[in-house]
């Protein structure tokens, strides 16, 4: 059974495709930066490169599944290469953050987690697919926004239009985090608990799966918005600094 899951895995083709571009962004786009911001714009280019396209299959294989509402279907063929594509990244960003940044200890454990769910759905589990890609849905449709967020942030010391920019952005970039992953995040993890916890899964998810898989959800949700908490605040402070100058 193993040989056939990798015999038919896409996971290789995504691992090496995401890799050759992290390769080129460390030594083609982002090769006249310094060593401090060079590796983290390299992982930006691949959340870029996860990012959308994670979105348009993740609501593609939604509109292809058969029963659209059920939390427990079997994983179509389509749904696992969505979490492959998804494997792919998150494995690569993660040797990343443990070679170039290993005391980002929320990053990896973000990843590690992330990993543990895909994982199980996709290998061990093969139900439950269509709840995690709608969460894939509300965690990466601010991905374009959050990169260039944090692109910008990288090289706002120096270049003065990238600092404009990143001040402007950066108000909407929480906006759209706090509405997807603070509002509609919890509203639809909610749901996915009430439909697990009701016995709705039974005999199709095992109960050590799918209590993990909340326990784990849950979890991110809070650190996430732990973080964007932060940043409001932070956001809020320079505000007041800036008024505060002026007068």
């Amino acid at each position: 059974m193993e040989v056939q899951i990798l015999y038919n895995s896409y996971l290789p083709a995504f691992l090496s495709m995401f890799l050759l571009i992290y390769l080129f962004a460390f030594f083609v786009t982002f090769r006249n930066w310094g060593p401090k911001h060079r590796p983290e714009a390299s992982s930006c280019l691949i959340s870029l490169a996860h990012g959308t396209p994670a979105v348009v299959m993740a609501i593609h294989a939604k509109f292809q599944t058969q029963r659209p509402t059920c939390f427990a279907s079997p994983n179509t063929s389509y749904q696992n290469i969505v979490l492959e594509f998804s494997i792919a990244y998150f494995l690569l960003d993660l040797f990343h953050y443990i070679i170039s940044n290993p005391n980002e200890i929320v990053f990896i454990s973000h990843h590690l987690a992330t990993l543990y769910v895909f994982m199980t759905c996709r290998y061990i589990v093969h139900h439950g697919a269509l709840p995690i890609l709608v969460l894939l849905v509300l965690a990466e449709v601010t991905s374009p926004c959050q990169n260039l967020w944090s692109i910008t942030g990288f090289t706002k010391a120096d270049i003065p239009t990238a600092a404009r920019f990143h001040e402007f952005l950066s108000p909407r970039f929480y906006a759209l985090h706090s509405i997807f992953r603070g509002i509609l995040g919890p509203i639809f993890v909610y749901k996915m608990g009430v439909f697990y916890k009701n016995g709705a899964a039974d005999r199709l998810i095992p109960n050590w799966a799918w209590i993990s898989w909340m326990f784990v959800i849950a979890t991110a949700i809070l650190v996430s918005l732990l973080w964007i908490c932060i940043h409001w605040i932070d956001w809020h402070n320079e505000r007041i600094q800036k008024a505060d100058k002026k007068v």
